[in-house]
């Protein structure tokens, strides 16, 4: 096996006339790793494909050097936390998991054994003896983390884990996410919860039409928008002479007054107006107060995909 728990190469799905992925190429190792794309861009299935419960139509899927696709065994080493909840209603939580485990191959007492401690690491303990049906949304979240968990595996998939959580359940997983994702496993997060994503992690795989467009860190992200301007935001005194020197600069796109001594300048050589700004604030020409990137956040990242 190599040194990579996923690894996807030239993977493409259809779903009839749609195309689910084309194409598309990821090798990921240990740690946790973000998924980001729009409402279409293929996330789903592509958990599907990883999780085994789809075969892809081109390339090849591996995690943990083995194909997913009707690999019971493997199964034992993922675990997948889907975005829906197809949950049997009328049962309840706790037996549910412990059927789960049972169906994973683990005798009565280990079964037990794992659906309490999975209860207790996801905080429903006190809830798991409720019927499935009768459960809050968050409360359902927090069984779906629960049985991707149970059997301890070494790859999670996680398709949008924070729906449906109140703050303080989020803060919950997302310390267990960033746990899992420090003890050794792999884990592939799908959210579009982004101040929630840029806590946890800063591998970030950005999806688009089912291609991998871009990965790295945010701001490796940003660098690869490059013909996008980038927005900066200054307070210097006398901002409205200011902005009269900085449209005559080479590179830029616009300025805006945003009151007091705050404007907003948009360029396209960010290198030459960094430079301008240093030498005008050094000669005394600028009272430069401060300067602040207004779009080297990861939701300015996912604008720009989406746009």
């Amino acid at each position: 096996m190599s040194g990579f728990a996923i690894e996807l190469e030239q993977v493409t799905k259809w779903y009839g006339p749609v195309i689910g992925l084309a194409g598309f190429e990821a090798k990921i190792g240990v740690g946790v790793h973000a998924l980001l794309g729009p409402n279409g861009a293929g996330k789903s299935t592509l958990f599907k494909c990883l999780g085994g419960l789809v075969r892809p139509d081109r390339g090849r899927v591996r995690v943990l050097g083995e194909d997913p696709f009707g690999n019971p065994a493997l199964y034992r080493r993922i675990g997948l936390c889907p975005e829906l909840d197809p949950f049997p209603e009328r049962m309840v939580g706790r037996a549910w998991l412990e059927r789960i485990a049972r169906f994973a191959g683990y005798g009565p007492t280990e079964a037990r054994s794992r659906t309490e401690a999975a209860l207790e690491t996801v905080g429903m303990r006190g809830d798991g003896a409720k019927r499935l049906g009768g459960m809050s949304k968050g409360m359902r979240q927090r069984m779906k983390l629960a049985q991707a968990i149970l059997h301890d595996p070494e790859v999670l998939l996680l398709d949008e884990p924070f729906n449906g959580l109140d703050p303080v359940q989020r803060k919950a997983v997302i310390d267990l996410v960033r746990g899992l994702g420090g003890s050794g496993r792999s884990v592939l997060l799908a959210s579009h919860v982004l101040h929630e994503v840029e806590s946890i992690t800063d591998r970030i795989l950005l999806l688009r039409e089912g291609k991998l467009l871009a990965e790295g860190t945010i701001k490796e992200l940003r660098d690869h928008f490059a013909d996008i301007p980038r927005r900066l935001s200054l307070r210097v005194e006398e901002p409205r002479r200011a902005a009269a020197a900085l449209l005559e600069l080479e590179g830029t796109e616009g300025v805006r007054l945003l009151g007091g001594d705050r404007l907003q300048v948009s360029t396209r050589r960010a290198d030459r107006l960094l430079d301008w700004l240093t030498r005008e604030a050094a000669s005394g020409a600028l009272a430069l107060r401060e300067i602040t990137p207004e779009d080297e956040d990861l939701s300015s990242v996912f604008g720009m995909l989406e746009g």
